[in-house]
Formats: structure tokens, C-alpha cells, sequence
């Protein structure tokens, strides 16, 4: 492979990378989750959007969120009120992983989401792209995020 080749892929990962950012700062929307980088705030927004739209999910993240605001909160609750807060949403064993998950962190010792991607994806309902976008946003780490949108 000669050096000419990899300073082009550069260039137009740059170039790419310059559109994608102009492209969100014209088409953002201002949402919740967006103003915070607590992992737990992260993770539950991510998780309710699997399947479900962003206009669909934003009353429910902010009850969640006052119901269990943090991993203890969560893990402590009885399953079926969680089951009971995500009525509407569907998909319940994505309430039933959240729940699951949070009462394993708890079991470990733990009130917070881990920092790394392996100790992330390890936990119940979290995977690739859950972790990646839990990592890269909560965290900082330098993860791709691909989803189905961004393939299209």
C-alpha cells in the first residue's frame, strides 16, 4: 500500500468528519439526555430508544429518571414497578435487563456504571452498540457508534 493511498483516506476522513459535525450543528435537536453525561442517564436513554422513537421516549426517560434516579435506585425496586413505569413503552425485556443489570452492579459492589466497554457489554441487555455509545459519551472513549440510521 503506498503512503499516497493512506493520505488520501485521510483526507477524506477528515472531510467527512467536517460534514457530519456541520450536518448536526444545523440539525440537532436539544434533547435531555444530551445536556448530561452521567453513564446512568446515558444507558437508559439508550436503551429506550431501541426500538422505540426519540418523541415516544422522552416523557418516560424523565420519569424514569425521577423514579430510579441512579443504579441503586433501580436495582432496590421491586420488578414489576419498573415493569410498571415502562408501561407504553414496549419491549419489556429491555426493562427487565436494565433491572437485571442494575441489581448485578449492585451485587459487585458497585452504584455506577463501569468505564470500559468489555466490563459494560458483560452486563445484562448491553451490547455493541449499547456499550459503544455508553463508552464514547458518558466516557470520552474513542469508539465508533453505528447504528442501522447511520448505515442507511
Amino acid at each position: 500500500m503506498s503512503t499516497d493511498r493512506i493520505d488520501d483516506t485521510r483526507g477524506e476522513a477528515a472531510a467527512l468528519r467536517a460534514a457530519l459535525v456541520a450536518w448536526y450543528r444545523d440539525h440537532r435537536r436539544d434533547l435531555p439526555w444530551r445536556r448530561t453525561r452521567d453513564p446512568y442517564a446515558i444507558w437508559i436513554s439508550e436503551v429506550m430508544l431501541q426500538q422505540t422513537t426519540v418523541a415516544a421516549v422522552v416523557p418516560y426517560w424523565q420519569r424514569f429518571l425521577s423514579r430510579f434516579p441512579d443504579v441503586g435506585a433501580l436495582a432496590a425496586a421491586p420488578l414489576d414497578e419498573v415493569l410498571a413505569l415502562w408501561s407504553g413503552l414496549g419491549y419489556y425485556r429491555r426493562a427487565r435487563h436494565l433491572h437485571a443489570a442494575a441489581r448485578a452492579l449492585v451485587a459487585a459492589g458497585r452504584n455506577e456504571l463501569p468505564a470500559s466497554l468489555e466490563a459494560l457489554r458483560a452486563l445484562p441487555g448491553i451490547g455493541e452498540y449499547t456499550a459503544a455509545a455508553i463508552g464514547s459519551i458518558a466516557f470520552g472513549i474513542a469508539e465508533p457508534v453505528l447504528d442501522g440510521n447511520v448505515v442507511r
